[in-house]
């Protein structure tokens, strides 16, 4: 296989992960160029995502394209590192040599975007490789001041909607968001050596690890996840009137991205708060109500 075609094929594996999201990434009402800066970014938060969890395909060529041997491959701390030099190349005018890095120049060239909420994602990855646990909610959402705040500034930056209220409004929904997933996603996390819900609150439900990796869930771990669940959707709301401060389809949007999230909590709730046999997910029907209750303004 010629080599643009490998980047290509690596690129588009990582790009189709999209589709999987509890949000919209880019929908078709939106103007091309939002499309096309909200891909490229998506495709480089997937990318190191997916290298902080381990989760790049094995036969794919990331290391190679990020300047690497392949037996960097399975190293997480190095690739990270290379994403974030390749992120330097293309926010400093360089030729970046991962597709979907190179993807970001066009944003990088108008100045619309920055490099530090990347920055700030490849941190959270990074802290992923050593840090499992996390003792207090206040621990928690530092984390997720790292791992998804980022993601609804990098939206804010491309519509060029950026005010000091909209990022507080906006790092809430992210944070709920990131809660949300941490809760639907107990136990692969778990499978990874990992636990998000802060260890001060599986103490005070009385919640061990021997829990969380049983096949269905207690009444203890129930009540936990019920617990956490009530916190994001708190969040989601807290919110909210980001939605209200904007207009167009960039209200459709966000209304997209809270929507997601009440109804992935609505699926939580849905299974009687057991997230042990798998991620409990929202229907597209009920993601579509949720966001029209959103415009509404429906709690």
């Amino acid at each position: 296989m010629a080599t643009d075609d490998l980047r290509l094929r690596d690129a588009s594996a990582v790009l189709d992960k999209a589709a999987d999201e509890n949000f919209p990434v880019a929908p078709f009402f939106l103007p091309r160029a939002w499309r096309d800066d909200l891909m490229a970014v998506y495709g480089v938060v997937r990318l190191i995502d997916d290298i902080g969890d381990g989760d790049l395909a094995p036969e794919a060529a990331h290391a190679r394209h990020l300047g690497l041997r392949d037996g960097d491959a399975d190293d997480p701390v190095r690739l990270l590192d290379a994403v974030g030099a390749d992120l330097d190349k293309v926010f400093g005018g360089g030729e970046p040599g991962h597709p979907l890095v190179r993807a970001l120049r066009p944003a990088a060239e108008r100045g619309t975007l920055t490099a530090a909420p990347f920055l700030a994602l490849i941190e959270a990855n990074r802290q992923d490789q050593s840090v499992t646990r996390y003792e207090t909610y206040d621990d928690l959402v530092a984390y997720c001041a790292l791992s998804a705040n980022p993601i609804g500034r990098l939206v804010l930056a491309i519509t060029g909607t950026e005010t000091p209220e909209r990022i507080r409004y906006s790092d809430a929904i992210c944070t709920g968001l990131q809660i949300v997933e941490h809760i639907q996603d107990v136990a692969e996390d778990l499978r990874r050596g990992r636990i998000y819900l802060p260890v001060e609150d599986m103490k005070r439900f009385h919640v061990s690890e021997s829990d969380l990796a049983r096949p269905t869930a207690g009444a203890s771990v129930r009540a936990l996840v019920a617990f956490e669940a009530e916190r994001a959707r708190g969040l989601l709301n807290e919110g909210t009137p980001l939605v209200g401060s904007v207009h167009g389809r960039l209200k459709l949007l966000l209304a997209g991205f809270v929507g997601g999230g009440r109804a992935a909590v609505r699926a939580i709730v849905d299974a009687g708060y057991d997230v042990l046999p798998g991620p409990p997910r929202p229907t597209k029907p009920r993601v579509f109500r949720e966001a029209g209750a959103v415009l509404r303004g429906e709690g």
